[in-house]
């Protein structure tokens, strides 16, 4: 208010999140769904057989009539008419549109048509624990008893990683920490960097203490290290998602239980579990462990619904039959979730499912009224009983049905 203000334009206009969500909008109205695919294949084979049809009645009743050719011109025009493939046209796309654009009105954003219907085939749900289950905001529990050289050091190296826990502690990053070099993120891991002619890591313990990326994983939590030796050990609380325990329970009714993979520490894991009511859990995970639990759950013919965020998760997401990210995730794991949902609660999950399940039978619905219909109206065209007019007013009521059934859609809980 007093004085001059910079602007730094950190990113294009068409890289923001807010052109990423219309791209994911438009991807869903206009996806290539199989469902639609089918309808557009039949759709394009559809014109040439009716075309062909009304040639043959116009020929039928030339014959029938001794050559009235007024009355057979009329006759094939009406069967025209008749059997236009409005309906059929209309009868997925219409769908997915009326599903994209409720689960917008609830929050959710769907990046591919097709995933939809992948949804409303998942049998078994995984999620991640930190930033999914939890709302991703960690707070660093025992401040006091880390000396503040080390806090520096740690909150200095974590402000270089956009994982939840590294940005619980760069919040307490006052510039007094060393200056880091050749700083890397190492994925199920932690971040590292060299300062004052050290290896400094914040991580995962036996990582930060250099006794290997493999073997059973203990249950020290995040440590901060310096040449592999531990300079701090620091504990985190983070707060469950909004409605997490009744949007599970959803879930249990509809797939059965649900597991959590996390590469957080067992005690953590069962701390939330145990909030939640999760049965199945299993702790420690590196990203290539959530892939292989994943492919396991696949071979066993189980189609899974994986949702998870960060960079840890963005292989399983892309494993999973169908997969969910929030829109705080990391930009990988956003561009790997078939769908991104905008809000706190997590019962944008079982919402989802509803509105896929839905959409499924209203399409198979939509396809089955159109099929009827010109199973009924094609005969009674062919046999003279038709006019033009009452064929132009039957198929656009066909239209009119289908569209209306699509919009059934719209009474969904809240």
């Amino acid at each position: 208010l007093t004085g001059p203000l910079t602007l730094v334009a950190a990113a294009k206009a068409e890289d923001s999140f807010l052109a990423e969500m219309l791209r994911m909008m438009e991807a869903a109205e206009g996806g290539r769904a199989r469902y639609r695919r089918i309808a557009d294949r039949v759709s394009a084979a559809y014109a040439p057989v009716v075309h062909l049809t009304a040639l043959a009645t116009f020929l039928g009743w030339m014959a029938a009539t001794g050559g009235d050719w007024h009355r057979a011109v009329t006759v094939a025009i009406a069967v025209l008419i008749i059997t236009c493939p409005c309906a059929l046209g209309l009868a997925v796309p219409i769908v997915q549109v009326v599903a994209a654009r409720r689960l917008f009105e609830h929050g959710i954003m769907v990046r591919d048509g097709g995933a939809m219907e992948r949804l409303a085939e998942a049998d078994v749900a995984v999620f991640d624990k930190t930033g999914t289950l939890t709302l991703g905001h960690p707070r660093l529990q025992n401040l006091q008893q880390i000396a503040p050289e080390a806090l520096a050091a740690a909150a200095a190296l974590a402000a270089n990683s956009r994982h939840p826990l590294s940005q619980a502690v760069a919040v307490y990053d006052e510039g007094k920490g060393p200056v880091f070099e050749a700083v890397a993120e190492r994925p199920g891991f932690g971040v590292e960097g060299r300062a004052e002619g050290s290896l400094w890591r914040l991580g995962r313990a036996e990582w930060a203490r250099g006794d290997g990326a493999s073997g059973e994983v203990a249950d020290e939590g995040t440590v901060l290290s310096r040449d592999g030796a531990v300079l701090a050990r620091l504990e985190f609380d983070d707060a469950i998602r909004p409605d997490a325990r009744e949007a599970l329970a959803e879930l249990e009714d509809r797939l059965g239980p649900v597991e959590m993979l996390s590469g957080d520490t067992a005690r953590a894991c069962r701390r939330v579990a145990d909030r939640l009511s999760i049965a199945h859990v299993e702790a420690g995970l590196m990203p290539a462990d959530k892939v292989a639990r994943i492919e396991a759950l696949a071979r066993q013919g189980r189609k899974v619904l994986m949702v998870g965020d960060g960079l840890n998760d963005a292989p399983a997401l892309g494993a999973a039959h169908v997969s969910m990210a929030p829109a705080t995730a990391a930009d990988i794991g956003r561009n790997a979730a078939d769908f991104v949902f905008l809000r706190d609660s997590l019962s944008a999950v079982p919402v989802a499912l509803d509105v896929s399940r839905r959409a499924g039978r209203l399409v198979r619905q939509n396809v089955a009224l159109a099929i009827v219909y010109n199973v009924f109206a094609v005969p009674v065209a062919i046999l003279g009983y038709v006019t033009p007019l009452i064929a132009a007013v039957a198929m656009s009521t066909s239209s009119i049905i289908v569209i209306a059934n699509a919009l059934r859609l719209g009474r969904v809980r809240r």
